[in-house]
């Protein structure tokens, strides 16, 4: 079976990077994958993107060797099995609370014995090529997002999970659990202490964690600060990042006034 590379890398010890894909536009996460990124992933939680895009959108990152991930709606384990049989290497869960809650996912991404995912890999076997079936257990990522209260309380039954690869941090969730407001990219000591003992407790099962970043800035400070994996970003944060810089440059490069030139 193809060997998910960022995975492989995660397990060891080895930071990735990667981006964020909230718009549904096939050529733009073709174009993303061929930009080098260890991973993409797609957003089906907040993202204005559909079962119709992503459908489209994965063979056109599967164009390159990056690592096509899928941030899926809820903890529902038909909404995961179908994602993983379109071929995606990797689910990101959102609102893990509790041991529960991580075993119910690291089960819908494992056939059994291992869990319950029901078999019938459409795309990923063509994808994930000879082998899937014997092999995906061990190649694909099941990643439990924090950003409760409930799951920090839990953070250390969460991190023991077997079958769990990795976790995820939302800072922007985190912040409100923390009674702080719903930015991500912050600084605030609270929020940035309660990362800190998140990555502890991870470390301490030798679980990776990674973290959310809005800008390649929070994402080296991310990384920096100990996490194992961040987006650089995102297609709509690049668009109107790149958009309004350009708009900004050329009208602080025109004068103020012009004389009419008589048309």
């Amino acid at each position: 079976m193809r060997e998910n590379t960022t995975l492989t890398a995660l397990r060891a010890g080895k930071s990735t990077i990667g981006g964020w894909i909230s718009l549904g536009n096939t050529h733009a996460a073709e174009m993303l994958a061929h930009a080098g990124f260890d991973w993409l992933c797609i957003d089906l939680q907040h993202g204005l993107i559909d079962y119709t895009d992503l459908r489209n959108m994965l063979p056109a990152i599967s164009t390159t060797g990056t690592m096509p991930f899928v941030r899926v709606t809820d903890n529902a384990p038909a909404e995961i099995m179908k994602v993983l049989d379109l071929g995606a290497m990797g689910v990101i869960v959102p609102l893990v609370n509790d041991r529960a809650e991580a075993e119910r996912a690291v089960a819908a991404c494992r056939y059994p014995p291992d869990g319950g995912r029901s078999f019938g890999p459409i795309r990923a076997a063509l994808y994930g090529g000879r082998g899937y079936a014997a092999e995906s257990n061990q190649q694909i990522a099941c990643i439990a997002m924090i950003e409760t209260r409930a799951g920090i309380d839990n953070i250390e039954e969460i991190a023991a999970t077997p079958g769990l690869d990795a976790l995820y941090v939302g800072p922007a969730d985190l912040a409100l659990s923390l009674g702080l407001p719903p930015q991500g990219d912050t600084d605030d000591p609270l929020h940035r202490s309660t990362c800190e003992a998140l990555i502890e407790a991870a470390h301490a099962r030798s679980l990776p964690i990674g973290c959310h970043a809005g800008s390649t800035a929070y994402a080296l400070k991310r990384l920096e600060m100990g996490f194992d994996f961040a987006p650089l970003g995102s297609d709509a944060s690049w668009l109107m990042g790149g958009a309004s810089k350009a708009v900004a440059d050329v009208r602080g490069a025109l004068p103020e006034t012009r004389e009419s030139t008589g048309y």
